[in-house]
């Protein structure tokens, strides 16, 4: 990974270590991770305090309660905390309790892509731990890195594609009704699954799909041509018109070129 996990203030640092502090002791912890922008090092003063902290395999779901309520209570009693939200104008705290689990979900076919992959790579291959106890992160990274299984892959990229042409196939359609704002909204949610197709036919975790995408598309895929592309994507002179279309029709090209149909 080439990048450094970096804490933008001193307040951001000092809250991150009494958290720490706070799930030391507590057993059902297997290690906590600083994730998202200060886990690359890319945070400001105005970012949050993004942590993830995972329990160990087969916690009781009443061991898990109660470790989400005494974090509740911890949050809202905690000078470090209360010192971080005075370091910039969004500087808060923002901790998900997880338990490593990943497993694709339902989804609307008109929703965009949803989050599997990009939870498995901000949880393990985005993160830096801050505490880790037993080797249950160590089995979550040899179970799911460098990539998830071929058959999977398989099966997620013809899902994804599929997404991704169906919000395209009803761009046309909008335009020719002149309901504009949808036929944008399926462009947009159609950029966002070809992202989502770029990555899992380069067996690459992203980071998101709606932002840091010059960082991703350049840095971690190596793609500087595409990326050159991708804004002209949204550079539309005149929104209620047939250049909506002309839009779908250039994703649709970036999904052929560069997350095609995989092979049998």
């Amino acid at each position: 990974m080439p990048w450094q996990a970096a804490f933008p203030t001193p307040e951001h640092e000092a809250a991150a270590e009494a958290i720490v502090e706070h799930f030391r002791a507590r057993p059902a912890v297997a290690s906590v991770l600083l994730v998202n922008s200060c886990a690359r090092g890319r945070a400001t003063a105005d970012s949050c305090l993004d942590l993830a902290v995972v329990l160990q395999p087969q916690t009781p779901a009443s061991d898990r309660a109660a470790l989400e309520a005494s974090w509740d209570a911890y949050h809202d009693r905690s000078a470090a905390v209360r010192r971080l939200h005075g370091a910039g104008r969004f500087s808060v705290v923002h901790l998900d309790i997880v338990d490593g689990v990943f497993v694709p979900e339902e989804r609307d076919e008109a929703a965009g892509p949803d989050g599997f992959e990009l939870g498995i790579g901000n949880l393990l291959v985005y993160s830096h731990a801050l505490l880790e106890r037993g080797d249950h992160l160590a089995q979550l990274r040899h179970r799911w890195l460098p990539y998830y299984d071929e058959d999977l892959r398989r099966q997620r990229l013809v899902m994804v594609r599929g997404y991704c042409l169906n919000n395209l196939q009803h761009i046309p359609g909008f335009v020719a009704r002149q309901l504009y704002f949808q036929a944008f909204d399926r462009l947009y949610n159609a950029y966002r699954e070809f992202l989502q197709a770029l990555f899992i036919a380069r067996r690459t975790y992203p980071i998101a799909y709606n932002k840091w995408i010059r960082e991703q598309v350049e840095e971690i895929l190596g793609l500087p041509e595409l990326y050159a592309l991708l804004p002209h994507l949204f550079e539309i002179e005149r929104f209620d018109s047939d250049e909506l279309i002309e839009k779908g029709r250039a994703v649709e090209n970036l999904l052929e070129t560069y997350a095609p149909v995989p092979e049998a």
